[in-house]
């Protein structure tokens, strides 16, 4: 067990250094120059080197990259003289543990930075309000993909080969084919405005609301219930799909045979051998799903008016904003790789023939 947490470390920490790289280089070989979109129509020569100055673009690339792996780096070096290590130091609580003449060793929690358009504001900020409401959508859409997706695939395989199994894989087939943007805009269309009605369901709206007195916020839940279907009618297909082809599969099995020797009733036999034994594949598939969805969010979000952490990705793309969304794009990783160890963990208990290693 010690070995195999050793070994997700190293995996997850080399995965998120990649992604680190990629995005870094990646968005500073783009055209614009995300000095000039932060002063506007404002700029001038001297406002211009200040603000190049304040954020560092006035030094070269390699620079730059490696400053921003310092500030991410739980243990950072930080020049005690004037030099490269000293930008963006003194932004952040840390503890010094070593200190030589020229340079110290301080650790202290990764720095994601702060926001260019948003003044003083700190990455780490911005997604710590915007985050939750994101993952509480992928959450009720995971849900709904997993429930639904879990029944209506025991259906399909329970009446194999008939009309209602031909129904639900032509739905599901029409699910994972339907984009997310598409199926956004149709759902928002003809339930948020067409049958408003009827629904009292808004084409619009996010967790909370202000009230009318603009005094506080009021829980909303009926409006998660658009986007969270959307966002979860693609897994919901595909936990469908799955579902059907492990409990056939399983249904096969020389155990369930010697059960149903013994006298033991279907339904007993699929509830309590056959469904969790058919279970690994589709636990394997929402991991990555469940991950995904808060990158896939960001269309679903921005359509909807959800304040989520694909809409703030959304606008920082427009505004050139790289602080935040690189820092989204690392939580995503970081999501990503923390949610494979977790199901790595699960898989182990609903398989006991599993040994981590």
């Amino acid at each position: 067990m010690l070995s195999y947490f050793i070994k997700k470390i190293i995996y997850a920490m080399a995965t998120l250094f990649g992604v680190v790289t990629v995005v870094f280089l990646l968005f500073n070989i783009l055209p614009g120059d995300p000095a000039r979109m932060m002063l506007d129509q404002n700029e001038n020569p001297e406002q211009l080197l200040a603000v190049k100055k304040k954020y560092g673009f006035d030094k070269s690339l390699t620079t730059q990259y490696l400053l921003y792996l310092n500030d991410l780096s739980p243990i950072s070096l930080h020049s005690t003289t004037e030099g490269d290590f000293t930008y963006d130091n003194g932004k952040y609580t840390s503890m010094q543990i070593m200190r030589t003449k020229e340079i110290a060793l301080k650790i202290k929690f990764p720095y994601l930075r702060e926001s260019f358009q948003k003044t003083d504001k700190k990455v780490s900020t911005i997604i710590g309000e915007t985050l939750p409401n994101t993952v509480i959508l992928s959450f009720l859409a995971i849900s709904l993909a997993l429930f639904a997706g879990v029944l209506l695939g025991v259906i399909s395989a329970l009446f194999k080969n008939t009309w209602v199994d031909r129904l639900i894989a032509l739905v599901s087939t029409f699910g994972m084919s339907l984009p997310s943007f598409f199926s956004a805009i149709l759902f928002a269309w003809i339930f948020g405005f067409i049958l408003h009605e009827y629904t009292g369901l808004p084409m619009i709206g996010s967790l909370y609301e202000i009230d009318d007195f603009g005094e506080g916020k009021t829980l909303a839940l009926k409006n998660c219930i658009l986007p969270a279907i959307v966002l979860g009618i693609r897994p919901l297909a595909v936990v469908t799909q799955l579902m059907r082809n492990s409990l056939l599969e399983t249904l096969n099995q020389d155990y369930i045979r010697t059960a149903k020797a013994k006298g033991l009733p279907m339904s007993k036999i699929i509830k309590r051998h056959a469904i969790r034994n058919s279970l690994n594949p589709v636990v394997t598939t929402l991991s990555g799903w469940f991950a995904s969805m808060l990158a896939g969010a960001v269309f679903v979000e921005y359509i909807f008016g959800w304040n989520g952490l694909g809409k703030e990705i959304v606008q920082a793309l427009n505004t050139l904003d790289l602080p935040v969304i690189m820092g989204a794009v690392l939580i995503i990783a970081s999501t990503f790789v923390i949610i494979t160890i977790l199901v790595d963990l699960i898989y182990a208990y609903l398989d006991p023939r599993i040994k981590l290693n």
